[in-house]
């Protein structure tokens, strides 16, 4: 990113910003149609169940901890393979 202009390097972080929430809006487009598909089949009336809610809400929970184990995983793997370049920079 040194070699960018100022304006080449805000037009690529607007860029990377706007993939970031195209991301997330797919993500979570992904979790509202699994948990819906999953814990939603009384359509007799305009409310939730209580089955449903509790479905719901173990669903979006067990979503958001599996988010959050391949983030975790994801940085390592990144830490990882920074110190690897840094050890072959070095030799």
């Amino acid at each position: 990113m040194d070699m960018l202009t100022q304006a080449e390097q805000r037009q690529l972080e607007q860029r990377m910003q706007k993939r970031q929430v195209q991301e997330f809006m797919t993500a979570f487009g992904g979790l509202v149609d699994h948990c819906f598909v999953s814990c939603v089949d009384d359509f007799t009336s305009k409310a939730l169940s209580t089955r449903e809610t509790g479905c719901i809400n173990r669903c979006v929970l067990k979503w958001m901890a599996t988010q959050q184990r391949v983030s975790d995983r994801f940085q390592e793997h990144n830490q990882n393979l920074a110190q690897q370049q840094a050890n072959q920079a070095s030799r």
